[in-house]
This record gives structure tokens, sequence and C-alpha cells, in this order.
């Protein structure tokens, strides 16, 4: 069995050798470091707009990039990578909290379409505001402008084939 450590080192088996290996060590910080921000984003979006990360998300994905449209179920999870027994709890306590609404698809009452209500798009407003700020501070505060282009750069080419890879294993 292989663990890797904080410090990014493979340690094998219970013998407690470690080998030491740069690629662990670099996959390490950067898996760190996402892991990290995500955990700060996801704070100060449950301190101060009342939210959690994953309910954020699903008011993303309803707000869309071609405005609000309703959703499937099925498709919000699918896209936010989650079983539909989770997805159907998140969308409940947003029902319950009045930032969805859920009916049955015309033509097919099984399938369900989740919408943004008015309530769903102000809490997504306000979140986007303090995820901006907490980005600012947290990502992009301590790079130079530069460093961040870099880094988005690679970590976008590192998206792209991993997603050719993961096609590959369809």
């Amino acid at each position: 069995m292989s663990t890797v450590t904080e410090t990014g080192r493979s340690e094998h088996g219970t013998g407690g050798g470690v080998v030491p290996d740069e690629l662990v060590h670099e996959f390490g910080a950067l898996l760190s470091a996402a892991s990290v921000l995500e955990r700060i984003a996801g704070r100060e979006l449950e301190r101060r707009c009342g939210i959690r990360h994953a309910v954020f998300e699903v008011l993303l994905k309803l707000s869309g990039a071609a405005g609000d449209r309703p959703h499937t179920m099925g498709d919000l999870a699918g896209e936010l990578i989650l079983t539909s027994g989770g997805m159907t709890r998140i969308i409940d306590r947003m029902v319950e909290a009045g930032l969805v609404r859920r009916e049955p698809a015309p033509g097919d009452r099984r399938r369900q379409l989740v919408e943004l209500t008015d309530a769903g798009r102000a809490k997504l407003d306000e979140a986007l505001r303090v995820h901006a700020e907490t980005l600012r501070e947290h990502f992009a505060g301590p790079l130079t402008e530069d460093q961040r282009h870099v880094l988005v750069d690679a970590l976008r080419t590192l998206r792209t084939t991993a997603r050719k890879e993961l096609g590959a294993l369809h």
C-alpha cells in the first residue's frame, strides 16, 4: 500500500521507507492548495451567505450562461457529479429555503424540472459577490497577475488532457 504524506513524499507499505519523487510532491502541492482554497471558499459562503458550496454550485448551474432555464434533476446530478439521491437532498433543502422550485416535466411526469426563484437569483447574486471577494483575497491576492495567468493556462491544459483520457476510458 502506498500513501502520500503532506510533504508529497510517497510512503510504501508499513516498512516506513520514504521514496522521494518530485512529481508526487508537485501533484500533492496542487491538490493541497485546491483543497484548502475550496475549504476557505465554502467557509465564507456558509458564514456570509448561509449556504453550502454545493448549493452555490446548483444556483450557478441553474442560472446558466444562456440565462435562467429549468434543468432536470438528472442533468444537474450529472453536471455536478452527484448521485440522484444526493441531488434530491440538496434540491429538497433548496425548495424549503425558497431558492428553487421543482415541477414535473411537461409530457413526462417522472422527470422533475428545477428552476431558480427570485429568492434564488438574489442569493446567487449575494454569493457571487462573496465568492469573488474570497477569490480576490485568497487566490489572486498571493499571486502576481503573470503567475495567475501561467497557472490558469497550465490548469486548462491539464483539464483538457485529463478529459481526453477520461473519454477514452468509457
